[in-house]
């Protein structure tokens, strides 16, 4: 008797001894979408010190730990904190200074928008980005007449939509030295019949107006920096892939996050100059919990709106033009020579299928069977059939898919029915690369990730646009399409270990969606919202 009356006692000691472990925060009655390898789904998880703890698939974890907080989901969606896995952060904070010219319908309505920017923003130099001649009813690159008449004594430059294209007026011709001898590699000056430049630069040219336009101030950078923080968060994204970026403006980064002025996590590509090169690639990865510096982004050619892509036959609109190599075959093959000698990943910009091929050749021969270097073709937007095999070796494609849908109105006119079948073949490289990373490249397109997601599994435009879809034989299913924005482009970057899923010790970055992204009515995806984003278990929205 005296044995049973001990036990007891001895029960509630050992409880005592043993308390529950004490957590920063459970989340329960949630429905989650972990992302592992079996696409499990879960209903709570525990977070401490900026880690998943523990996820439990039917329990709400109250029972096994102490909680400084608790959230009760409600029974609201979780994924992981979604990766773009190629845009141009950076990029996006600075346009948030210039005339937005996105969605202009003519060409007058461009002149419109930069007469009124101009008049409410003075200074000694107008810039711009986001024109489409592909939009307007007259699709012709336009002539820097008008520019030259309401701006003779300070430099415009107005930056295409992709990027790949400059209209500047005279005075920035003048400035940047172009005349009627000059000429560059890698691009185009578009002239007039008498050979005057018409203020259209494709790509290598525009490095030249670049050279002589004054340099923003590191105030500036910063206040742009952090707008793009807020912009980004706020659509769910935790994690960003900058597709080239110099050194200067990578410690800028380095310095704001380790301040926590500036909370994103980031993955950047430097970009591929000779200075960056010297110092990055003697240095080596560089890497903090929020910031990974360990891949050079390079440019194989232009942009196809541009008609800068290179093709291996001519544009179907335009007789006896190929485009041109921004990086020629022999340099980007001394390049990739190079880079596999040290321990970055080397992505390369690469979107007609000859730009194609010069980079998967270039990537094959530099690493003589190394499958997992994990370098990158960004875009691999038009692809020869006989092409994709390559894709098999160890490249991924890092692709966009909201250029499909952007680009469906006039792609067919640029390249022809036939070349059709290899362009933006999502699908198909995905079954060739065994993964694929998704992005957006903003802010050439709209900054939100569920956009990303509708192009993938929809292939339609925001008008519903075209019935059935575009290419549907290259359609994600929803569940490719959210690896693709999380663990594949982890994977990606070389992070799948730490993010890109709801897996015990990785970091705590996640979102609480407004509705479940794998059942949405698909019409719906573009209005999903994060309602609620957490990075390293810290609710920042």
């Amino acid at each position: 008797m005296k044995i049973i009356k001990v036990l007891p006692f001895l029960f509630l000691v050992t409880i005592a001894c043993n308390p529950k472990e004490e957590v920063d925060l459970i989340v329960h009655n949630a429905n989650i979408y972990t992302v592992d390898e079996g696409f499990s789904k879960a209903s709570s998880l525990a977070i401490k010190d900026g880690k998943f703890i523990a996820v439990s698939e039917d329990g709400d974890l109250t029972g096994q730990f102490m909680a400084k907080s608790q959230i009760d989901a409600k029974g609201k969606t979780i994924v992981p904190g979604l990766i773009d896995a190629h845009c141009h952060f950076y990029g996006l904070g600075m346009n948030q200074r210039v005339v937005d010219l996105v969605g202009t319908q003519s060409y007058d309505e461009v002149i419109t928008r930069v007469l009124d920017f101009h008049e409410k923003n003075p200074s000694n130099v107008v810039l711009g980005r986001g024109w489409d001649q592909n939009d307007w009813e007259i699709k012709d690159f336009p002539s820097k007449a008008q520019l030259d008449e309401h701006f003779p004594d300070i430099p415009v430059v107005l930056e295409r939509v992709d990027g790949h294209a400059y209209q500047v007026n005279q005075k920035a011709l003048d400035m940047a030295g172009i005349t009627k001898e000059t000429q560059i590699a890698g691009g185009e000056i578009v002239r007039a019949e008498d050979g005057n430049a018409t203020g259209i630069l494709v790509d290598a040219p525009m490095g030249l107006v670049d050279a002589v336009m004054p340099k923003p101030t590191k105030e500036t950078q910063i206040i742009a920096l952090q707008q793009a923080d807020s912009i980004c968060l706020d659509y769910g994204l935790t994690t960003v892939h900058d597709a080239g970026l110099h050194r200067n403006v990578i410690e800028l980064i380095d310095s704001l996050q380790q301040v926590d002025a500036l909370q994103i996590r980031m993955y950047t590509m430097v970009s591929n100059t000779p200075e960056n090169l010297d110092y990055f690639l003697n240095k080596g990865i560089i890497k903090t919990n929020k910031l990974n510096v360990r891949s050079v982004k390079v440019y194989g050619d232009g942009a196809l709106g541009s008609r800068g892509a290179t093709l291996k036959e001519p544009y179907s609109d335009k007789e006896g033009h190929f485009g041109a190599m921004i990086t020629p075959a022999d340099e980007m093959e001394a390049l990739a020579q190079r880079i596999v000698k040290t321990d970055y990943q080397m992505n390369t910009h690469a979107i007609g299928d000859s730009a194609n091929i010069v980079v998967l050749r270039a990537y094959e021969k530099a690493l003589e069977g190394q499958s997992d270097r994990r370098w990158r073709i960004e875009h691999a937007q038009i692809v020869s059939p006989i092409d994709f095999d390559y894709f098999e070796k160890g490249i991924i494609p890092s692709v966009q898919p909201t250029h499909a849908t952007s680009d469906m109105y006039w792609a067919e006119d640029r390249i022809g029915e036939e070349r059709m079948h290899g362009a933006y073949a999502f699908k198909t490289l995905l079954d060739k690369a065994g993964t694929v990373a998704l992005g957006t490249d903003f802010p050439v397109e709209r900054v939100s990730p569920f956009l990303t997601y509708y192009a993938a599994v929809a292939r339609k435009d925001l008008d519903d646009y075209p019935e059935g879809g575009f290419q549907m034989k290259d359609a994600l299913s929803r569940e490719e399409a959210l690896r693709g924005m999380t663990i594949w482009a982890a994977h990606s970057g070389f992070e799948e270990n730490e993010k890109g899923s709801i897996e015990v010790g990785k970091v705590a970055d996640f979102i609480i969606l407004s509705d479940d992204i794998m059942t949405v009515a698909a019409e719906q995806i573009p209005n999903l919202e994060a309602e609620q984003v957490f990075l390293g278990g810290k609710q920042i929205k």
